[in-house]
């Protein structure tokens, strides 16, 4: 793969954008969309012979270089479109009886939150939530808040490896021992722990891992993956069931059959994924972990230049900090809680008023709210410094209004 003279002109973003948030979506390198787009010729040349020959082999070979990636064995992975539908596919594969608890933190993504309550109404299982501080001191809080949460009724543990609200990386390591140890399951929601951490899941050796690659992989979008270690993987079954289930072959997993064809789709995001491990690892001399580190120290330099410019101290400590940090802001006036997904007023202004994309979010409940900066190697320090400006102007303005109302 071609090493980029300058990294920002890896991705074909839009120049007018102040894009500062990398976090929810990812950006995919346009060198990667290529491989992308001769992978979807492909098939289209003769859809008959990719899906019934080509494909399998080139799969196989994504899987490989993702496990190896990860950390992980490749008979552990299977692919799907996002983390969300890999936290569902988990939570229905397993067994629930009246009176289990599913324990779930208050930093949790709401999606598989969400996902975890359904399971629950639909069993007859309880949903618990262990509250984490926020601001907060030390990972030592997280593994206390967890643990005190735990009943001998737990079942199952889901975890982010990093928060998606507060950007945290939590202490997914330390936490699976002693959940392992009660002999309850973990379900670790890796979303944002490809590309931002170094990963080793045949170290962690948890039950259950789901990680995205379209977020600080730069995959393309509808590439993420399951890691179930082997004692699970009978039990676990697509949401969609085909083919596979009652194949007679025998030089594959049923896992494998299971997965890896839930029916026609478009399959070139995970075949792009050792195209999106090469490309982003060749744009710094040093390769993935120069990357993870350059990203990690301008995330930490970002916080700092809005901490400073809003006067407010930092939220975590630096050993808890990616790709990602969150800012505390003062709470917003006479507002109501922003539902997931939607736009915040202070968001939409920063889009709007200075073409800045970064989010916004009540937390932990309104009016509380913070603010969440990403960086990816496209990114400069004068960028967060414009943030900084554009936010504190925003405020006093808010302030200002707030004050003419009363």
């Amino acid at each position: 793969m071609t090493t980029t003279k300058d990294p920002a002109d890896a991705w074909g973003l839009d120049p007018s954008v102040v894009f500062l948030n990398h976090g929810s979506f990812g950006a995919c390198p346009v060198e990667v969309l290529a491989a992308q787009s001769d992978f979807r010729a492909q098939l289209e040349r003769n859809p008959m012979d990719f899906l019934l020959r080509a494909y399998e082999p080139l799969l196989d070979t994504a899987r490989e270089r993702l496990a190896e990636f990860v950390g992980a064995d490749s008979e552990s992975i299977a692919f799907v479109s996002n983390p969300t539908t890999g936290v569902n596919t988990l939570l229905r594969s397993m067994t629930f009886k009246p009176g289990d608890e599913i324990l779930i933190t208050d930093h949790g993504y709401n999606a598989c939150s969400n996902a975890a309550r359904s399971v629950a109404s639909d069993t007859g299982a309880v949903v618990t939530v262990a509250h984490l501080p926020w601001p907060i001191a030390s990972s030592d809080e997280v593994v206390e808040s967890v643990l005190e949460a735990v009943t001998p009724r737990t079942k199952l543990v889901l975890l982010d490896h990093v928060t998606s609200p507060t950007a945290l990386v939590l202490p997914v390591e330390r936490l699976a021992r002693e959940i392992e140890s009660r002999g309850i399951d973990l379900l670790v929601d890796g979303a944002h722990a490809p590309g931002m951490l170094p990963l080793d899941l045949r170290a962690l050796d948890v039950p259950y891992y789901v990680g995205h690659c379209h977020k600080w992989m730069s995959a393309p979008k509808g590439a993420a993956f399951l890691s179930v270690r082997q004692d699970r993987r009978s039990q676990v079954r697509p949401l969609v069931v085909s083919h596979g289930a009652n194949s007679p072959r025998t030089d594959r997993t049923l896992y494998q059959l299971e997965f890896d064809w839930t029916g026609t789709a478009d399959p070139t995001a995970w075949l792009s994924v050792p195209a999106s491990i090469d490309v982003m690892g060749g744009l710094i001399e040093g390769g993935w972990p120069a990357l993870m580190a350059s990203n990690r120290s301008k995330a930490l330099a970002a916080r700092s230049t809005l901490c400073a410019a809003l006067q407010c101290e930092e939220s975590a400590p630096e050993e808890m900090i990616g790709s990602m940090a969150s800012v505390v802001l003062p709470a917003e006036p006479g507002s109501g809680e922003v539902a997931p997904l939607e736009i915040s007023a202070l968001q939409e202004g920063l889009w709007s008023e200075h073409r800045i994309e970064v989010p916004v979010h009540s937390f932990p409940e309104s009016p509380q709210r913070l603010i969440r900066v990403s960086a990816q190697l496209y990114n400069r320090s004068e960028q967060y410094e414009q943030l900084a400006s554009a936010v504190t102007d925003a405020l006093k303005r808010e302030s200002a209004r707030s004050t003419e109302r009363l």
